[in-house]
C-alpha cells in the first residue's frame, strides 16, 4: 500500500529545508509506482517483469533561477544532500525570466473529487500468466495465422504527490491493467502482422483476453495479399484507432511552448476556425475512470474539462506556467510533471465529439478511397503543417470496405485536412487520445 501522509511530510521537509536555505520557492514531487507483467510468446513464458519505484523531484527557485534534482532513496542523509545539491545548482545556473510556480489563484482545492482512478485488486504473476497464454492461444485459433508476435498481461498502480512552497498540497493515486496480443499471418515475403489490446483502470473494465487474441489474428488475416494502392487524390478514411494520431498532432500544435516560439502552423489562429463547424474537441480530466484523468495538474493547478476547439473554432491553447507567462495569459491546467525535470505540458482525456453518421453510412458516398489502418513513420512539419506518411489498409468501392492494399503514402496539410475533416458515431473512450472513424477528402496517395 501507498503511505501518502508520510510521503507529504517527506515533500513538506524538503520544500521547508529548501527555503531555509534561502530559496524564494520551491516545490517537490513524489512518483511511487509498481508494476507486474509478463510475456508469453508461442506457448511459453517469455518475460516475468516487476518494479517498484520511489522517486521524489526538488525544484528550487532563487529569482528566475531554478534547478531540479530527483532520487530514489528516500534516506534522511540522502534527503538532505539532495537539498543541498538542488540549492548549489539553482544559485549556479542562469536566468529563466519565465520560470516559478504557477499563479497561488489557480491552485487546485481540496477535497479533491473521487474518480474512481484506483482498483486494489491483486493479480498475481500466475493470473497474468493465464490472461496472457489464453490471448495467445485466441491469436491461434484464427485460420491463417502462421506465428505469434507475443502476448502480454500488465498490472500497476502509481501515486502522485506534490507539495509546494506556495501553499499546495496533493496526492492521488490510479491503477492500470493491460493485455495485449500480436498475430503474424502469410509466410515468407508475404507475411501480415497486426494487433490489439486493451487497458483499463480497473481489472473488471477490461475486454475478454480471447477476444483480444481472436481480434489480433483475424486483422492480421484481413491484411493478407494486399494490392498496391494507385496513386492520385482521393477520400481516406482513418480507423479510429489511426484517426488518433490526427489529434496528436493537433495538441503539438496547440502547446504553449510551439505557440511561444512561434513554431506551429497554429501560431496565428486563436479564436478562428481551424475545423469545419461540426468538429468539437474536448479535454476532460475529471472522467471517472478515465485512462488518463487525474485531478490536478503538474503544478497544482485546477484542472476542468474544456472544449478546446467549438464548432471548429479554436478556443485555447495548453498551457503550464512558463508558457503562460511567456504568452501573458492564464495557466489553463496542462502541466505535466516527472520528478526530473521542469513541468511540460500534455492533455488528458482528449476526443473528438463523435458525429451523426455510423462509419458505414461516413464512407455511403465514397466511389473509389482508401480505409486507412496502420499509419508509418512521423513525416509530419509542426511548422508548416505538411503531412506525408507511410500507410496500409483496404480500398473503398462504391461505400464497401474492399481488399487490402500496402506501401503507399498518403500526403497533405494538417490545415487543410482539419477543415475537411469529418467524424462518424463510433467514438470509444479507449486511448488518452481518442477519435471516432474519420473521413478527409481530397488528400494525395502515392502508390504504384
Amino acid at each position: 500500500m501507498f503511505m501518502p501522509q508520510r510521503t507529504l511530510e517527506t515533500l513538506h521537509d524538503l520544500v521547508n529545508a529548501a527555503q531555509k536555505a534561502g530559496a524564494d520557492a520551491a516545490d517537490a514531487v513524489a512518483v511511487d509506482a509498481r508494476s507486474r507483467g509478463v510475456s508469453w510468446r508461442n506457448g511459453q513464458m517469455e518475460d516475468v517483469e516487476g518494479s517498484e519505484g520511489e522517486d521524489i523531484g526538488l525544484r528550487v527557485m532563487f529569482g528566475q533561477k531554478q534547478a531540479m534534482v530527483s532520487t530514489s532513496d528516500r534516506r534522511p542523509a540522502n534527503l538532505k544532500e539532495l537539498v543541498e545539491r538542488t540549492v548549489a545548482m539553482a544559485r549556479a545556473v542562469p536566468e529563466d525570466e519565465y520560470c516559478g510556480l504557477a499563479p497561488k489563484e489557480a491552485l487546485a482545492h481540496g477535497p479533491f473529487p473521487d474518480l474512481d482512478l484506483y482498483d486494489d485488486t491483486d493479480i498475481s504473476a500466475d493470473q497474468l500468466k493465464e490472461l496472457a497464454q489464453i490471448a495467445e492461444d485466441a491469436v491461434y485459433s484464427v485460420k491463417g495465422v502462421t506465428n505469434s508476435g507475443g502476448a502480454g498481461a500488465s498490472a500497476g498502480s502509481y501515486a502522485i504527490s506534490l507539495i509546494t512552497s506556495h501553499g499546495f498540497e496533493g496526492h492521488y493515486q490510479g491503477s492500470s491493467f493491460s493485455i495485449s496480443a500480436t498475430a503474424v499471418a502469410g509466410t515468407g515475403t508475404a507475411m501480415e502482422r497486426d494487433y490489439d489490446y486493451t487497458s483499463k483502470r480497473h481489472f473488471a473494465d477490461m475486454a475478454n483476453a480471447a477476444d483480444i487474441g481472436k481480434k489480433a489474428g483475424d486483422l492480421a488475416v484481413g491484411r493478407l495479399n494486399p494490392a498496391k494502392a494507385k496513386s492520385g487524390r482521393m477520400p481516406l478514411v482513418f480507423a479510429p484507432r489511426v484517426a488518433n494520431s490526427l489529434l496528436g498532432h493537433f495538441v503539438g500544435a496547440i502547446s504553449g511552448t510551439a505557440v511561444a516560439r512561434g513554431t506551429s502552423f497554429l501560431k496565428d489562429k486563436m479564436g478562428k476556425p481551424v475545423f469545419n463547424p461540426a468538429i468539437t474537441v474536448t479535454d476532460d480530466p475529471l472522467i471517472k475512470r478515465g485512462i488518463s484523468s487525474k485531478v490536478f495538474d503538474g503544478e497544482g493547478v485546477a484542472v476542468s474539462r474544456q472544449n478546446l476547439v467549438e464548432n471548429g473554432v479554436l478556443k485555447s491553447w495548453i498551457l503550464n506556467s512558463a508558457s503562460a507567462r511567456q504568452l501573458g495569459l492564464a495557466v489553463t491546467g496542462h502541466a505535466s510533471r516527472g520528478t526530473s525535470s521542469a513541468p511540460g505540458i500534455s492533455t488528458t482525456n482528449l476526443y473528438i465529439a463523435p458525429g451523426d453518421l455510423s462509419p458505414s453510412a461516413l464512407m455511403a458516398d465514397i466511389k473509389e478511397g482508401i480505409y486507412i489502418t496502420d499509419l508509418i513513420g512521423m513525416g509530419v512539419n509542426g511548422v508548416t503543417g505538411d503531412y506525408s506518411r507511410g500507410a496500409a489498409g483496404f480500398m473503398i468501392r462504391d461505400g464497401v470496405i474492399a481488399e487490402a492494399v500496402s506501401e503507399f503514402t498518403i500526403a497533405g496539410n494538417l490545415k487543410e485536412m482539419f477543415m475537411e475533416l469529418q467524424v462518424s458515431s463510433d467514438l470509444v473512450m479507449q486511448y488518452g487520445t481518442n477519435a471516432p472513424t474519420s473521413r478527409i477528402d481530397g488528400m494525395m496517395v502515392a502508390g504504384a
